[in-house]
């Protein structure tokens, strides 16, 4: 997705701050900047699959040993958040991460039960599929409070009715997301499929957000009118 290129509607060339990879001295032409730029989130996905990953090998080599997976989990849990914080990772977000593979390994092993790891993710999910929808029926749709707090605009993009409608319809994507993630955690979760769990927690992690970003983009680029300005330019009708 961060290498697509302007539409061929007529879209009006972005400024210098809306393009990246300007290389004046091969003459190549910059790229334009995609969601996948302005909000990231692949290598963070990727990071948060490492314990489920390492709880299914503890478990294992453990002969199924709840403490065996437990303590591989937050052990790399540990390694992980050190990583993250050594590149610059914001403090809070780390601790957060590290926080919610404490509670999850907290709950498996008050409840004795392996499966109940990834319970916190089937909670998780439903929440956000639920606090999304209801985003985007007030009209304050999260993909857009998101793109707005990193480009510093706060509430200046929801003036802009072509980028509401766009941040609306692109918004049901990530909602998609946490509704399949469901679909696919539930019936797993409810018949204590522990290995089953683990490969649905990666391939549903990092590939889903990649996609989304793909197809959020797709979906809010050919929301905006021919000659928009772009993400970082709300266009404000006049009264």
């Amino acid at each position: 997705m961060g290498e697509t290129a302007e539409r061929d509607t007529g879209q009006a060339e972005p400024g210098p701050e809306q393009r990246k990879g300007d290389d004046p001295a091969s003459g190549r032409p910059a790229r334009a900047e995609s969601l996948t730029d302005l909000l990231g989130g692949r290598r963070g996905a990727i990071d948060a699959t490492l314990p489920p990953l390492a709880f299914a090998a503890g478990w294992l080599l453990g002969r199924e040993s709840l403490w065996g997976g437990v303590g591989a989990a937050l052990a790399v849990g540990a390694v992980v958040a050190g990583v993250r914080l050594r590149r610059g990772d914001r403090p809070r977000s780390v601790l957060i991460g590290l926080l919610a593979v404490c509670v999850a390994a907290l709950i498996a092993v008050r409840t004795g039960r392996a499966e109940n790891f990834f319970l916190i993710q089937v909670l998780s999910n439903a929440a956000s599929a639920l606090a999304w929808t209801v985003s985007i029926v007030v009209r304050w749709p999260l993909l857009g409070v998101l793109v707005g707090a990193v480009l510093g605009q706060r509430a200046g993009w929801r003036r802009d009715p072509a980028l509401l409608r766009g941040y609306g319809r692109a918004s049901w994507v990530w909602t998609a997301t946490y509704l399949l993630r469901l679909a696919v955690f539930v019936p797993l979760y409810l018949g204590g499929q522990v290995l089953a769990l683990v490969v649905a927690r990666v391939a549903l992690t990092w590939p889903l957000v990649a996609a989304a970003l793909a197809l959020s983009w797709l979906v809010l680029r050919r929301s905006l009118p021919a000659g928009h300005p772009g993400l970082r330019h709300p266009v404000t009708p006049p009264r």
